[in-house]
């Protein structure tokens, strides 16, 4: 088993700054690699604290202003253009970054990328649903509508 300092939010795993223990393949071969942990020492415990003030720099402070910011994601359309085919089949797909740059367009607020998942591919226009976790139990359904994008 290593023992790791994770440096990104990992689902089933935790968040930035938690130290965790996982089997020797999956951090050698996954994690480091990815740049998601970092091998712990014990020198870490000062990385540790950095990694965790910028987490809570980062993160919605309070769980009232979760709870507003997920009101208005679920109660907004938000419209994300891209390059369409003629029968409405992307040249690509819809990725958390083009999610997160369309609600800052709309005017509903700033997100973290990292936090978005897309439960399945987007990959035609039409309405779509994405997922935000806002904070620690609140978690936003965004309703999308994917558009071609005009010439």
């Amino acid at each position: 088993m290593s023992k790791l300092i994770l440096t990104h939010e990992v689902d089933g795993l935790g968040g930035a700054g938690d130290v965790i223990e996982v089997k020797d393949g999956y951090a050698r071969n996954y994690l480091i690699p990815q740049g998601f942990a970092v091998a712990w020492t014990r020198g870490g415990e000062k990385q540790v604290a950095q990694i965790r003030a910028a987490r809570k720099a980062r993160a919605i402070a309070t769980h009232e202003e979760a709870e507003s910011l997920k009101q208005s994601l679920e109660q907004a359309r938000v419209k994300v253009s891209a390059k369409a085919g003629a029968e409405g089949r992307l040249f690509g797909s819809i990725k958390p970054a083009d999610i997160v740059a369309a609600v800052s367009a709309a005017g509903l607020g700033e997100l973290d990328k990292r936090k978005v998942t897309i439960p399945s591919a987007i990959k035609a226009t039409g309405d779509h649903e994405a997922l935000v976790r806002l904070h620690e139990d609140v978690t936003a359904v965004i309703s999308l509508q994917v558009v071609a994008l005009k010439k």
